[in-house]
């Protein structure tokens, strides 16, 4: 990573000392102070962080989906269930035949060990999230073309919290949680039986937090890895950061790899801009500094770049949580280019090239907001559409595209992740804790 060395140390965040109903007796947390829609745009409104010495807590708890209900789709459009009864579908990959693959998965297990352990453990129970990752990649195919995926099989088994993946040739490249794989495929396969064959190891030393990793791959043919941190502010020591709160630049057929950008704490969505074929990526900036902040965004990732963390953000906030300060590295910090809001927790990206929603959905970048943990409201749990012009990210705010995973009482009827086009130009998109694939289309 730019800039790192490994005898820096960072502030550790204050231990958590109370567990399980106390805590969260406890832990009333911080409440945003600006109006909706302030924190996202080009120029999103800052205030001064409000330091949090017990985390603000604010977890949707989890109330499934009937078999009537549905999110709610902007005006113009229609959703409907693609694929449902998926167990954490996460990730997808439409491939050339139109079959869609969605990678089931969830977090590797966690310690269980110590007080703190156990408080994250069970709110990640009660985000609904606390369940063993399936650890396949399942294939959805609509065969008749009704919109609905008659076919489903376990195409790939056995992976290890598989997210990214990408097709290039006759080669299905997976990125598992603590390497990058690569497998035979042909078209009209329903499952791949044979070996994987590992391409590169990616970090995953404990405790392996931002556990994704995200996956695309150039019109060159080069293939980029997205790594999130392994902490919030670097409170795990820098040293177990290498090659982390990074994207990775692969060579598929040596293995070779350099850091591509840096200073990324948790970039997940990966894609290329269709006009500047420049490649964009949604990053979730970090924790406790208030409901105001940090916003989660949407940038170019360009060669060298550093994006500022974990010693400052937004292109040159100092966090004074990192000791010691780089005030030096600011002038050579980028700024990104376009926030998504605070917390929001953006996972997904795909360009609305190969999308057919019709206006306004025509140039620009969909993108999946499964939703905050720190924040008071609760923000993201909606996908949103952020306008572009010449290949950049527009002025305008972000339009929401699909509503209505929480309900009225604040509880989760699903959480959006990833979004794709199908073979015909609807969205899709995949909710881990619905366990459904939706499918948007333009209203009739």
């Amino acid at each position: 990573m730019w800039g790192m060395n490994k005898h820096l140390i960072a502030l550790p965040l204050v231990v958590l000392t109370l567990a399980g109903g106390a805590f969260l007796y406890l832990a009333q947390g911080d409440t945003a102070q600006l109006p909706p829609g302030a924190d996202t745009g080009r120029e999103p409104v800052f205030t001064g962080p409000r330091s949090e010495m017990i985390p603000t807590v604010n977890i949707a708890e989890v109330k499934p989906w009937t078999a009537g209900e549905a999110p709610v789709p902007a005006k113009g459009l229609a959703v409907a269930r693609f694929a449902d009864g998926l167990s954490h579908p996460r990730s997808m990959l439409r491939l050339p035949n139109g079959d869609v693959l969605v990678a089931e998965t969830n977090s590797p297990p966690r310690p269980t060990g110590g007080i703190v352990n156990r408080v994250m453990n069970y709110l990640m129970n009660k985000a609904g999230a606390g369940d063993p990752s399936p650890n396949r990649i399942s294939l959805l195919r609509d065969a008749d073309g009704d919109g609905r995926a008659e076919t489903r099989t376990a195409f790939l088994t056995g992976l290890n919290s598989p997210y990214g993946m990408a097709l290039l040739g006759n080669t299905l490249f997976v990125a598992n949680t603590d390497a990058l794989m690569a497998f035979p495929y042909k078209p009209g396969d329903t499952r791949i039986s044979a070996p994987g064959r590992k391409i590169l190891n990616l970090p995953a030393q404990a405790p392996n937090m931002h556990w994704t990793r995200s996956l695309t791959v150039s019109p060159e043919g080069m293939l980029y890895v997205g790594v999130g941190s392994n902490s919030n502010i670097g409170e795990n020591g820098l040293e177990t950061e290498a090659n982390r709160a990074a994207v990775l630049e692969v060579n598929p057929r040596t293995g070779d790899y350099r850091i591509w950008a840096s200073g990324l704490r948790n970039p997940v969505g990966l894609a290329f801009e269709p006009k500047s074929g420049a490649l964009w990526g949604v990053v979730n900036e970090r924790d406790m500094l208030g409901s105001d902040l940090v916003p989660d965004y949407l940038a170019r990732i360009e060669f060298g770049g550093f994006y500022g963390w974990p010693w400052n953000y937004w292109g040159g906030y100092e966090d004074r949580r990192v000791q010691p300060q780089r005030p030096e590295i600011r002038e050579y910090t980028k700024r990104p280019d376009y926030a998504l809001g605070n917390h929001v927790a953006a996972l997904g990206l795909t360009f609305a090239d190969k999308v057919t929603l019709g206006a306004p959905y025509t140039d620009g970048a969909f993108v999946g907001l499964h939703g905050s943990w720190n924040r008071k409201p609760a923000a993201g749990y909606k996908v949103v559409f952020v306008g572009f012009t010449d290949g950049e990210a527009g002025k305008a705010k972000p339009v929401d595209v699909l509503t209505g995973f929480l309900d009225q009482d604040g509880k989760a009827h699903g959480r959006p992740v990833d979004v794709t086009a199908d073979a015909k130009g609807a969205l899709l998109v995949s909710d881990d804790v619905g366990g459904v694939v939706w499918r948007v289309t333009k209203g009739k």
